[in-house]
């Protein structure tokens, strides 16, 4: 480490050019294997996603392979690549923190210059699982394309540079917004991370079933024409290029993926030289004097009522902008809720009443409400003296839900109707969304009385304490369950207007979905408040572990 050690002058540049990669690399061996001695669980995990990923990676240079000599192999493997290249701009921004040397900023005191530091960090993240699985999907993305010697010659040339550009390009997306992934903002990236993945399948399932439809691999032509002249595909659609005799286009792919790559490193080290030598914007921004705030409330503060109503509403709302966790349980239920009625009804197998997942994702939400106050609901107990003041909080709560919860559900039902184009049937999915809401408030508040859980802050996926797993499943199964036959009498009352062909009729389940729903709220935050005034001790014990 002397080289790291030493001070940089004019005489000392060509050691710290030299001697600083194998450093680095070393260093990034030595953090692996450090890590993975930590426990036996995450040695374990790491066994277990390399071996996947081997897995993985041999199945597509295999599907890879079968493609040669296909006529569709080399708009396939273009999109293929150019895909990966998107993951590895992507990934850092939801996964900061699954390699520590993608903050710099941890070198900020060490007397290194910039050229040779962004060579010895672009080197060093060429270990770990993610580059094995790329090497290997590059690897036989040219197997699949290269014939003749010209196509080898530029399948050698094509490799690495792909490589490079795929790590150059996360590299300088992830020194771009270092002090944003390391900010409350990017820990909301990180939650969101399942969220995107998830949403992103659907797509994808849905991308594949038209595919289908629409003629094979054929239709994809059109993408793998623009594709194959854009940085990080176009490198790999060279070697198609010079296979098929086209050297002149093969040329000028390959330099497309050259200049974007020497551009991708002049932009990283500039990142580099600005993160380093600035100070963090966000401490100038706390040590600036506050401004002074006008005396006067705008906006939804205004329109709320004063008291205890509209405290509890506001800071609901401000869970739902601030607490990552509540904010990635709303982005989720939000996502799917549309996701879920809208792809079926695009694929004209779904139905109306579909739109009814919508309020069920949504009314999940009212489960476990004292759970994301996390130990600060003592402050909560602190102002309940009285099964009164027990309801209203409660109550609150409800219609801090509502507000986003009642126009989203009518919008859902409405673009769902749209869509089928089955406009008669959209009283009674709205009317037995509303029943639903209802009945899942009631629901919910009782849950989250009598079975309170913790929900951790450090984890991205634990939404539960340990221990306390299977009384969240418990509490949300049987709560679904109670709110499913709370709302039957809507639900047989619906089912009977279609059934004697009276569809003219669902109108009244509007007016019959929304009296009902109202009630059987009102009803289960009776029933509530007085459990909650009497268990606040037990609450505050069962919230405060993670």
């Amino acid at each position: 480490m002397s080289v790291l050690d030493a001070p940089v002058t004019a005489a000392a540049p060509a050691a710290s050019t030299t001697g600083l990669t194998p450093i680095f690399v070393r260093l990034k061996l030595t953090l692996l294997r450090n890590g993975l001695r930590q426990s036996t669980g995450r040695r374990t995990a790491f066994i277990v996603s390399l071996v996947l990923t081997l897995l993985l990676a041999a199945g597509q240079v295999l599907g890879l392979l079968l493609l040669r000599g296909n006529a569709q192999a080399g708009t396939v493997v273009v999109l293929l690549t150019a895909v990966v290249a998107l993951g590895w701009a992507v990934l850092p921004l939801f996964f900061p923190s699954g390699d520590d040397t993608l903050d710099p900023t941890r070198l900020v005191m060490l007397p290194l210059r910039p050229e040779p530091l962004v060579r010895a960090l672009l080197v060093s993240s060429m270990i770990g699982i993610g580059p094995l699985f790329t090497l290997c999907l590059v690897v036989g993305s040219v197997l699949a394309l290269a014939h003749g010697l010209a196509g080898i010659v530029f399948a050698v040339l094509a490799v690495p540079l792909t490589m490079l550009l795929c790590v150059a390009l996360s590299r300088a997306v992830a020194t771009a917004n270092v002090r944003l992934l390391n900010s409350r903002k990017g820990r909301d990236l990180a939650v969101l991370s399942g969220l995107v993945i998830a949403v992103g399948i659907q797509f994808v399932n849905f991308g594949a079933q038209r595919l289908g439809e629409a003629g094979g691999l054929s239709s994809l032509e059109p993408a793998g024409n623009v594709a194959r002249w854009l940085p990080g595909a176009s490198a790999i659609a060279s070697v198609d290029a010079a296979s098929d005799g086209s050297y002149g286009v093969a040329v000028a792919q390959l330099l497309i993926t050259a200049a974007a790559l020497a551009a991708l490193v002049w932009l990283w080290q500039r990142g580099l030289v600005k993160l380093m030598t600035t100070p963090d914007g966000s401490t100038l921004a706390a040590a600036a004097p506050d401004r002074k705030e006008s005396g006067r409330t705008g906006g939804l503060s205004g329109l709320l009522p004063e008291g205890r109503t509209g405290t509890v509403v506001q800071r609901s709302l401000r869970y739902v902008a601030r607490d990552p966790k509540t904010k990635a349980a709303w982005v989720t239920s939000l996502a799917l809720g549309a996701i879920v009625p809208l792809i079926n009804a695009v694929q004209g197998t779904g139905s109306v009443y579909l739109a009814c997942f919508a309020a069920g994702m949504l009314g999940m939400l009212m489960y476990n409400q004292f759970g994301q106050d996390t130990s600060a609901f003592w402050m909560v107990a602190l102002t309940i003296s009285s099964t009164r003041d027990a309801y209203v909080e409660l109550r609150a709560r409800a219609c801090a839900l509502l507000l986003i919860t009642l126009p989203y559900t009518l919008l859902v039902c409405a673009v769902t109707a749209a869509v089928l184009g089955r406009w008669q049937s959209l009283p009674g999915a709205l009317g037995l969304s509303f029943a639903l809401l209802g009945a899942m408030m009631a629901t919910g508040a009782v849950a989250s009385a009598l079975f309170p859980y913790s929900i951790p802050q450090d984890g991205a996926f634990k939404n539960a304490a340990p221990g306390q797993g299977g009384l969240a499943w418990i509490s949300i199964l049987l709560g679904m369950l109670a709110a499913l036959l709370l709302a039957a009498p809507v639900i047989v009352l619906t089912v009977w207007l279609h059934l004697t062909d009276r569809q003219d009729a669902l109108w009244v389940v509007i007016p019959v979905g929304v009296a009902y729903g109202t009630f059987i709220g009102w009803a289960g935050l009776r029933i509530a408040a007085p459990r909650t005034a009497n268990r606040l001790p037990e609450i505050l014990t069962a919230v405060s572990k993670g």
